[in-house]
């Protein structure tokens, strides 16, 4: 009997990559799991029966399981023309190399010494089980509120992406690697039970009590029979090791110690249809009380009816009716535009308290957190509304691009992220919400953050090497998302939006229930468009970074245009700046009535080239900022943009701003230059939202890198901010009309936020006049959803003890998700280092949850008063941490909410010198880029803070 590690599995030599030989295949998965929320600590355990198909001659089969996973029994079935051969398996032949998760099966031990090729009747069964853990990844427990007799429901859900399903049963985790499922769910008899398909049946359930192992592969062996109490080992299992504590080593007990079975309750057990083929990071199940809201989607392409259903617990499931409603207006048009049914026979979204991400597309059973899920319509924001639709559309437009066309391996992610972003929160949302103008929205949602992330040296191509999964979970960001979504918008500005749909429904069609990857959807696209869009979109997707476009005039009516890597710091090395991309120049001239013209032809395919403006001089590249680029201009042609910007689109507008600032933060340009930009854009008379939005945004990154500047220039600049913010603020007051425009609600807000951040008397004082009979008696009539959040944290940050417990109070019980996040803002907010200090211990002793201490983070890096103590915390309870967030997902936010707000060469030096020493693989991609921002605005205070002073003095602040 071999040594035993946890799991159950003796210790595997090292083995090269992290994936999974082809020589065996499965082809279903028979999957029962008993949920025990009831025992101490609550459990799981399962029955697996893995259909192979043999492809090859094998020793041995390699398969994934995690160690927290213990495998208790073992059993393979194989059968030829001939005979039929069932022998269960000694632990002793399993071994699991923990680095990768990758289980070797030794099957020496069959008759002939393994499988044989072509031999498709082959069988494994697996009997396993473990802690239902509140870890947030895996099959795990989540707790909801407490009501008001101070029980909190506990409720069991799966996360599989990217690779977790492996932590929840034995299995194939790779995306190529499509099975189909045949899940039932054993639990409580009071408990729901949900998965990706339709139930079938549901009926109590108690386990046999002369179940044993050697009868699995009977036809009368019904799975899920060795859940039960005790039972009986197989012939040739004289001991299971690698036992959880508390098991016998004459028998297996199937329970992890402390475990209570009674059954006073009685049990149930609840099977499903057959899924179709799909990736085991897509398998969902779920156990608890929840309750429901209902609706149907009728297919127009179908003619059938799709029931629709939302579980929440009990008391947020009032909440939950916009999100159900989302569902509803967004599957129509996603079956219109693709021209391809909802493919599954129901479809249901859990809202779970605990969750790592936002949400999840798992197919026929979306996850998601509150916040992403709930919407009060009395008392959230029009920014909770606007989460809930783009999250939702988000997710359903993964039930075509992820879940029946699936990437081949995780480098290809962004077809998965990229589509769902563009089509989840641009083009369905210009569908159904056109008023919020989705599309100009989308420059701040997404191509913004995109720019900025891939102007860092640390960035990555979209797609991007996955050798292991250490690695996959740090490219769930802006660039497999945002730029991935803004290359394609690029993309179907270049062949048209309907050509370009057209040829994604293409490329769905020919890829439908199998695996895809980058050059199958180039293949779709050019067979609608007729060009050779793999060559246009190859540098984009396959090379890292973006270019800057130089614009250089000359007296005789011609530009010249050079393109170069764009990089945050500044100083691109010749090395990284070799790629030359396909630029869209989208150029837009003004004639002498104002009119816009835009030359959709003209591109950019060389390091340089010439453009003759056929005497036009009014002109600017990159019309409605749809390239995925920045444009350097000449300081006089960016003052005469300035005085002509009404003239041009928002989308100019924001582009103009966003690059001017960028540029000069890079050392591109002087920042002063950009000041007198944004001077001159408010003296024009600017009155839409997302321009102003860009200004405030431009204006805070300043002021946040020049938060240990002298007192006097920081006063000056406030006061710059003041001068082009306050005329607006009187316009549009505290409050506006019910019908009010949603652009109006949200700069009303922008306004207002930015006015309190600079000090400014009148705002600060309606804000706490507003709070008052809040802090009093409980009475939020004159705090505006919209405002919730700014009045909140200035309260706390410019009052004492009495708003800050009152702003506890309303963390510890919010009326809704929203709320509580405004609130934690709230706390995060305060001056006082007495309330700063209550702060940092509660996210140490259990009143934060694991998946909002990162909103902490980021609201204590936003304080300067609390900015260094953050990252003191960081580097004090760094052991702390790593053991809340063992597998490294969160820590990423945790990284940059500690350390990304800092701004001097002494701050660099520290943080490098920190992580030199530690194992940062899950999530070294944070660390490189949180050391690329201190070192880009260290660099930016050192070389512009003269030219800031003097620009202020010439304008008479300073």
């Amino acid at each position: 009997m071999s040594n035993a590690v946890p799991g159950g599995a003796t210790s595997a030599p090292e083995q090269e990559g992290h994936r999974l030989p082809t020589n065996v295949y499965p082809s279903l998965y028979e999957l029962v799991i008993k949920t025990d929320l009831v025992a101490s600590p609550p459990t799981f355990s399962g029955e697996a029966l893995v259909h192979l198909d043999i492809k090859e001659d094998s020793s041995s089969v390699q398969f994934h399981y995690h160690k927290t996973l213990t495998i208790t029994h073992i059993a393979i079935s194989t059968s030829d023309l001939k005979t039929t051969s069932n022998l269960n398996v000694p632990l002793s032949a399993l071994s699991l190399n923990e680095e990768n998760d990758v289980a070797t099966l030794d099957l020496s031990v069959l008759p002939g010494g393994g499988l044989k090729s072509g031999q498709n009747q082959t069988k494994i069964f697996f009997r396993f089980e473990a802690e239902l853990k509140s870890a947030m990844h895996g099959y795990y427990r989540s707790e909801g509120d407490p009501d008001e007799n101070g029980k909190k429901p506990i409720y069991g859900l799966t996360q599989f992406e990217a690779t977790e399903a492996r932590k929840a049963f034995p299995c194939w985790d790779e995306p190529l690697v499509k099975s189909k499922f045949a899940i039932s769910m054993i639990a409580r008899e009071k408990n729901t039970s949900l998965s990706n398909m339709p139930a079938i049946s549901e009926k109590p359930w108690k386990a046999p009590s002369n179940a044993s192992v050697d009868n699995v592969f009977n036809e009368n062996y019904e799975l899920g029979s060795l859940l039960g109490g005790s039972v009986a080992l197989g012939k040739t299992e004289g001991k299971t090791e690698g036992k959880t504590e508390g098991k016998t080593e004459g028998k297996t007990e199937g329970k992890t110690e402390g475990k209570t079975e009674s059954n006073e309750e009685g049990w149930k057990i609840t099977k499903y249809e057959t899924s179709p083929l799909m990736s085991t990071y897509l398998v969902a199940y779920a156990s608890g009380e929840f309750v429901s809201l209902e609706s149907a989607h009728h297919s127009k392409l179908t003619g059938k009816t799709v029931p629709l259903k939302i579980y929440a617990t009990k008391d947020q499931i009032k909440q939950a009716q916009f999100a159900l409603d989302i569902k509803k207006w967004a599957l129509p048009v996603y079956e219109e535009i693709f021209d391809i049914p909802y493919a599954l026979p129901k479809l249901d979204t859990l809202v779970a308290h605990d969750f790592d991400a936002g949400a999840m597309e798992n197919w026929g059973l979306i996850t998601g957190r509150t916040t992403a899920y709930l919407y009060d319509p009395e008392k959230s924001p029009l920014s909770a509304k606007k989460r809930v639709a783009v999250v939702q559309c988000h997710e359903l437009a993964h039930m075509w691009f992820g879940d029946i066309v699936t990437m081949k391996w995780w480098d290809n992610l962004w077809l998965n992220e990229a589509f769902a972003t563009l089509m989840g929160e641009l083009v369905i949302l210009d569908r159904i919400w056109p008023e919020w103008k989705p599309r100009s929205q989308f420059l701040k949602s997404h191509l913004q953050g995109a720019l900025d992330l891939d102007s860092q040296r640390s960035s990555h191509p979209i797609e991007v090497d996955c050798p292991d999964s250490n690695q996959i979970a740090q490219i769930f960001d802006a660039i497999s998302y945002s730029k991935g979504a803004s290359v394609l918008r690029m993309l179907a500005s270049v062949v048209g939006e309907p050509t370009f749909l057209k040829g994604v429904s293409i490329y769905l069609k020919k890829h439908i229930y199998g695996n895809a990857e980058t050059k199958d959807l180039w293949d779709g696209i050019s067979e609608a468009s007729g060009l050779d869009v793999a060559k246009i979109m190859k540098n984009w997707t396959l090379k890292v970074g973006f270019p800057v476009i130089k614009v250089e005039e000359s007296s005789d009516g011609k530009i010249k245009l050079t393109q170069n890597r764009f990089l945050s710091t500044g100083d691109v090395k010749p090395e990284e700046d070799e790629t030359i991309w396909y630029v869209p120049l989208e150029v837009a001239t003004l004639d002498k009535d104002g009119k816009i013209s835009v030359d959709h032809k003209a591109t950019l395919e060389e390091r340089s080239s010439t453009y003759d403006l056929k005497g036009n001089d009014s002109f600017k590249l990159n019309a409605q900022t749809v390239g995925v680029y920045r444009v350097s201009y000449e300081p006089e042609r960016l003052v005469k943009l300035g005085k002509e910007a009404s003239k041009y689109t928002i989308e100019d507008r924001v582009g103009l701003v966003s690059d001017a600032a960028t540029l000069a933060r890079a050392g591109y340009a002087k920042t002063s230059g950009s000041l007198s930009l944004i001077n001159e854009i408010v003296k024009g008379g600017e009155e839409e939202y997302l321009p102003w939005s860009q200004i405030g945004s431009a204006l805070s990154r300043l002021s946040g890198a020049w938060w240990e500047q002298p007192e006097s220039t920081r006063k000056a600049f406030n006061k710059f901010r003041i001068d082009l913010f306050k005329p607006l603020s009187g316009k549009l007051g505290f409050e506006g009309g019910k019908d009010e425009l949603p652009e109006i609600k949200e700069l009303r807000e922008l306004i207002i936020g930015t006015l309190a951040a600079t000090e400014d008397e009148d705002i600060l004082k309606e804000i706490k006049e507003r709070f008052q009979p809040f802090l009093e008696n409980n009475d939020d009539s004159k705090i505006p959803p919209d405002l919730q959040r700014t009045i909140f944290s200035n309260v706390v940050e410019h009052g004492g003890k009495a708003e800050y417990e009152k702003l506890l109070s309303v963390y510890n019980k919010p009326p809704n998700p929203s709320t509580k996040v405004d609130a934690m803002y709230a706390l995060t907010s305060p001056k006082d280092r007495e309330l700063l200090d209550r702060t940092f211990k509660m996210m140490g002793d259990g009143s934060v949850k694991d998946q909002d201490l990162y909103i902490f983070f980021f609201g204590l890096s936003a304080n300067k008063y609390a900015r260094r103590q953050i990252a003191e915390y960081f580097v004090k309870e760094y052991d702390t941490l790593m053991k809340r967030y063992p597998d490294g997902y969160g820590v990423n936010y945790l990284v940059k909410g500690a350390f990304a707000s800092l701004s001097s060469h002494d701050d660099l030096k520290m943080v490098k010198d920190f992580f030199k020493d530690k194992d940062i693989r899950k999530y070294k991609s944070a660390v490189a880029q949180t050391c690329d921002s201190i070192q880009a605005a260290a660099d930016w205070v050192q070389r512009d803070s003269g030219d800031v002073e003097k620009w202020l003095k010439e304008h008479k602040y300073l």
